[in-house]
């Protein structure tokens, strides 16, 4: 049974049951020719339109994804694989304000074979206010979020081909920087103006509901809509305007297409047909709704009346485009003609690197040579007497190589920022796969002899690598803004800009976030969202009823599930930075980052390396900066230059290593790798090479770490596959842990060339190629059997590869660690108090809060001082003390005390010294909050003052300012106080620094905790007992993905550290305690394995220390 009838606009058939014959007459008479309004002819006019074909090809020109922030409920790649299942003719994404996914967007539609249109939704003249807008968009903030229905009127512009993507891109950058964060700014007049000057670059739709013409037409009239439109014509030109049609099945939706189309009649203009796309398909109405909640701030409730009834805003096919607009003719079609005119791949706008400045004639390859040729005889001496046989010949073949991929320029850049390094006396060392270059260690780029380590270059670079190499480049943090500088003066700003990092849902946001939208109060957000962990996912929420924890709706759990992993907001990444050949701003838009005075492209690392960006990484590394701290303390302090590329191996370091006391030494600082080091028992560098690989989410989840340790250890014999992978897998006895072993495997049993097996290598990746795995498992199946390798053997090694290549960690990343492994370890067993101080004034930085750190040291003989007003810097340095190891003791700085700062902390040294509290005072702006925090550390005991003197003492001068007569200041001197006992003195520099010196929280208990029964860190090891009770501060908790629930503790007394292991069951039942208290009460299973300790938790209880000490969780 079918239905067949006419169509009938809601305005006649509100006519006919109303009988109200005025509302016939809203549109022209022409429409009507004496047959009734439910049977008349579709709407004819002068509008250009594309003559109608007998197929229905269709182009959705306006879609917004979720990089339209909140207004878009679908990633782009979910957009282009429903457009492809609906198999459109072109896809465009016009996403607010900017060109945040057209990268994602550009590689899906590239991998289904749909043409795409980059534009985007331009909002102008948001600042000024107008009629029934919500308190939150106001002239001060005309965001996006936190306003039902934002200020500001709206056009979409496509760019018609790459310079017409080059003009957007830089419009786009314009608006975002002439206002604020969220905010972008730009007025019609400057549109228009942008218009005319790039006439026949774009195509300008008038955009949906609040559309310059529809919100004109709507709020004013068909005369300033008429005006509007002409405008824009004007400055755009005729065969560039396009009138917007839209039908989302609201009963005004007719009414307001026939006043368009009518217009665009008038003007003759094109008239097409989109969808305003919001999300891909009708399943994800409701997220788009809760979307509109968020960004509104508010409940779906609230806004109940500002959303549309019928959830339409989907893609649809050109079919039912075809059927919605059947009174609209030739108007699909227009839309998939203007959709295929301004289709282009987004490779056309790839940029390049800027010509290097080369001295002399001399170009880019030559100058290169000159350079490396210089490093190479430095670094190996001359090619006729080379220290390391083959050096020189590799040198050759990585030059030509690189020559022949045309990238001498990207190493000059590289090479120029490390030299610019050296010369600021700023530590820096490349890492990861630039490490394999023997061309890199002789620029001096990396500190990895790569041709005596066997390293294959070609997994660095190959001639099948596609687009730049990759060079990270380790720089001490807290100089790393001085680099940055460096690059944005030396190749300019305009070509110069910093990578984005696309903050995204995590799980207690999306909770938080969707409870709101759902009409929960903000004590039920709260609650629920910090049930989770913070690197857990919504569905792995545990449903329980033992009280501990309130079940969480599903409706809650259900929408969290899907906002999850949408995209929040941009930041700043960690270090990625682009340099290009032309404005940048013509490649990606620029806006501000929340960082004050910090721009940032629009797009991430992997969007810019696809897009062709060169990129350059630049990541400050705290390890680096507490090196070099401690390196000029030693000098400063012993009178002693340490050279960290020198630097002795000796047996004493490694004894102190297999002790596990790594507290403070980079990388294997943690749990984890404590546990693994008495196990290990490295006895030179190749074995930090290994540990640092092994402890590390892939070899855990493969299963490699404890075959290799017994091999290590000679309880398992040294086996391989075939006797042909002896040669790649010897050095880690058996068990692969590199990524260049895959590539030496392949090589070894199938003759694969280097190239081939970096091939493989990437095939094998994280992106996997099922055609190239094919092709490549063919190849290496033929090469295996030539060598004699075939059956079930070859199949083993295949699978191993396979497997493998999951995890696989490159070695030359390794290496790189390594040095800093062994660099750390030696000053903190020769220097451990300036170890200390350094790694103090480096923070945040490292496992271990500055407390801990600060107990290791205590541990290791050294005196911890408190800051004190006549003896400490800015920052913690080191002093004469004969009660501390080496003679000399860590005096804490200023900066360590709460709220005073790195500029407050200076300006105090700088003024020093102090013959009375008044001086301090008036010579510097601190506030009476910052001198009783002071106070309350300690600071002001060279007067004479006892802590509870000194807090009196500021009560008096505070006051005393330069700008007042010295000397009236009364009430200094205190009456009787009483004075501080040992543990509230604790407790103060607890509350002031973080850290206690003279003593650890449980100290001050320890009678109490021996009568219970509780045994100190220091015991465990000799302890008889199987079953112990143990307490402590609590200093980390730890959940990692690869344990199956387990969680890890440390906890800390004045002895050592505990590691405790908490099963799923426990967890569960403890959860509340475990999550939220400082302090702990533990008893359970003591276990022992080679010179490892644990206590396997059974029951948890709160402990009662007097004072909080931050932990690290869940890192």
């Amino acid at each position: 049974m079918g239905f067949n009838n006419p169509v009938m606009p809601w305005r006649e058939l509100e006519r006919r049951l109303s009988d109200n014959q005025a509302l016939a007459t809203e549109v022209s008479s022409s429409e009507d020719d004496g047959s009734g309004s439910w049977a008349r002819e579709p709407i004819s006019g002068s509008y250009r339109t594309q003559a109608v074909r007998k197929s229905v090809p269709y182009a959705e020109l306006h879609v917004h994804s979720h990089f339209s922030f909140l207004d878009g409920a679908s990633s782009p790649e979910e957009l282009v694989r429903e457009a492809a299942r609906l198999e459109l003719e072109a896809l465009a994404l016009t996403d607010h304000g900017g060109l945040y996914g057209v990268v994602r967007f550009a590689e899906c539609a590239r991998e289904v074979g749909i043409p795409t249109i980059f534009g985007a939704e331009i909002t102008v003249d948001a600042w000024q206010p107008e009629e029934g807008l919500s308190c939150e968009a106001t002239p001060r903030n005309p965001s996006r979020v936190g306003s039902v229905d934002p200020s500001g009127r709206r056009l979409i512009v496509l760019a018609r081909h790459p310079a017409g993507y080059a003009s957007l891109s830089a419009l786009l950058s314009r608006s975002q920087m002439a206002g604020e964060k969220n905010s972008p700014r730009l007025s019609m007049s400057e549109l228009l103006d942008a218009a005319d000057s790039h006439r026949g670059d774009w195509a300008i739709l008038t955009a949906g509901r609040r559309g310059v013409v529809p919100d004109v037409l709507q709020r004013e009239g068909l005369g300033e809509a008429k005006k509007e439109l002409c405008r824009i014509v004007e400055a755009a030109g005729r065969e560039n305007v396009f009138v917007e049609l839209w039908r989302h099945g609201d009963p005004s939706d007719d009414v307001r297409n026939d006043y368009l189309a009518d217009l665009a009649a008038e003007q003759k203009v094109g008239l097409l047909c989109t969808n305003a796309v919001h999300y891909a398909t009708p399943t994800q109405r409701h997220l788009a709704k809760a979307m509109s909640a968020i960004r509104s701030r508010q409940s779906l409730d609230q806004i109940d009346g500002w959303l549309p009834g019928n959830g339409s805003a989907h893609l649809r096919s050109g079919v039912e485009q075809k059927l919605w607009f059947a009174r609209y003719p030739g108007v699909v079609e227009t839309s998939m003609e203007l959709g295929l005119d301004c289709a282009f791949d987004l490779s056309l706008v790839a940029p390049k690197l800027p010509p290097y400045p080369c001295p002399g004639d001399l170009d880019e390859m030559a100058y290169l040579r000159k350079v490396a040729y210089e490093g190479a005889r430095n670094r190996y001496g001359i090619q006729s007497d080379e220290k390391v046989p083959g050096a020189w010949e590799q040198i050759y073949h990585e030059l030509d190589l690189i020559q022949q991929l045309g990238f001498p320029g990207y190493f000059l850049v590289v090479w120029d920022i490390v030299s610019f390094c050296r010369s600021r006396d700023i530590l820096c060392q490349g890492r990861g796969s630039a490490a394999n270059s023997a061309v890199c260690y002789a620029l001096g780029i990396t500190n990895v002899d790569a041709v005596s380590l066997g390293l294959l270059f070609e997994r660095f670079l190959s001639p099948e690598r596609d687009g730049p190499p990759d060079i990270d480049l380790d720089i001490e943090s807290g100089r790393r803004e001085e680099v940055i500088q460096y690059v944005f003066d030396r190749y300019g700003r305009e070509h110069t800009a910093q990578v984005a990092n696309v903050i995204t849902y995590r799980t207690r946001s999306a909770v938080r976030d969707a409870a709101r939208a759902l009409g929960y109060n903000s004590g039920q957000q709260d609650a629920w969202s910090k049930s989770f962990d913070h690197h857990q996912k919504v569905q792995s929420h545990q449903k329980t009823d033992d009280g501990n924890e309130k079940l969480i709706p599903d409706d809650v759990l259900r929408l969290a599930s899907e906002i999850e992993r949408a995209p929040r907001h941009l930041g700043i990444h960690s270090g990625g930075m682009v340099i290009c050949d032309r404005p940048i701003v013509e490649v990606c838009p620029v806006e501000w980052a929340r960082k004050a005075k910090r721009s940032v492209l629009q797009w991430d690392k992997d969007d810019c390396a696809a897009v062709g960006l060169v990129k350059f990484d630049l990541l400050g590394l705290g390890m680096l900066s507490a090196l070099h701290a401690a390196v000029d303390l030693i000098a400063q302090t012993h009178g002693i230059e340490v050279d960290l590329g020198a630097l002795p191996q000796e047996e004493e370091v490694y004894d102190m290593l297999c002790r596990a006391d790594s507290i403070g030494v980079f990388q294997v600082e943690s749990r984890a790798q404590m546990a693994t080091l008495p196990r290990l028992r490295p006895r030179c560098f190749y074995d930090l090479v290994v540990e640092v690989a092994l402890i590390r989410p892939g070899p855990i989840q493969g299963g490699s770490v404890h075959p290799y340790i017994r091999r290590r250890n000679g309880e398992e014999p040294v086996t391989y596959l075939h006797p042909l992978l002896a040669s790649s897998l010897s050095k880690t006895l058996g068990i692969p842990l590199f990524q260049e072993q895959l590539m030496q495997m392949a090589i070894d049993v199938a003759g694969f060339t280097a190239a081939e097996a970096d091939e493989l290598r990437q095939a094998m990746g994280a992106k996997r190629s099922r055609e190239r795995m094919e092709r490549l498992r063919c190849r290496l199946y033929a090469g295996m059997s030539e060598r004699g390798v075939e059956g079930q053997v070859a199949d083993q090694i295949w699978d191993k590869m396979v497997a493998f290549a999951n995890y696989g960690f490159p070695e030359s990343h390794s290496v790189s660690f390594a040095h800093l492994v062994y660099a750390s370890s030696w000053i903190k067993y020769h220097y451990p108090a300036a170890f200390c101080a350094a790694l103090l004034n480096s923070q945040p930085m490292g496992f271990y809060s500055p407390h801990s750190l600060a107990q290791d040291a205590r541990r290791h003989g050294v005196k911890v001082l408190t800051p004190d007003l006549n003896a400490s810097a800015d920052q913690a340095i080191l002093e004469s003390c004969d009660k501390s190891v080496d003679g000399v003791a860590v005096r804490l700085g200023f900066s360590s005390v709460r709220g005073i700062g790195a500029d407050l902390a200076f300006e105090i040294a700088a003024a020093g010294p102090y013959e009375d509290l008044e001086q301090l005072s008036r010579r510097t702006n601190a506030s009476r909050k910052q001198l009783e925090a002071l106070a309350t550390a300690g600071a002001f005991g060279c007067f004479g003052f006892a802590r509870r003197e000194a807090l009196w003492a500021v009560g008096a001068v505070a006051e005393s300012r330069s700008d007042r007569l010295r000397g009236i200041v009364t009430g200094v001197s205190a009456p009787s106080l009483p004075g501080m006992s040992s543990r509230e003195e604790a407790v103060s520099d607890l509350w002031a620094t973080g850290i206690a010196p003279d003593g650890h929280p449980t100290r001050f208990i320890r009678k109490e905790l021996k009568r219970k029964g509780v045994v100190t860190a220091s015991d465990l090891s000799n302890c008889e007992f199987r079953k112990v009770k143990v307490a402590g501060v609590v200093t980390h908790r730890q959940r990692p993905a690869t344990a199956s629930g387990t969680v890890f503790v440390n906890l800390e007394d004045e002895t050592g550290l505990i590691n405790v292991i908490v099963s799923n069951g426990c967890w569960l039942r403890f959860r509340s305690i475990l999550r939220s208290e400082t302090a702990l009460t533990v008893t359970g299973r003591l276990e022992r394995h080679e010179g490892v300790v644990n206590v396997i938790a059974e029951r948890i209880e709160t402990l009662s220390v007097g004072s909080t000490i931050a932990s690290r969780d869940f890192r």
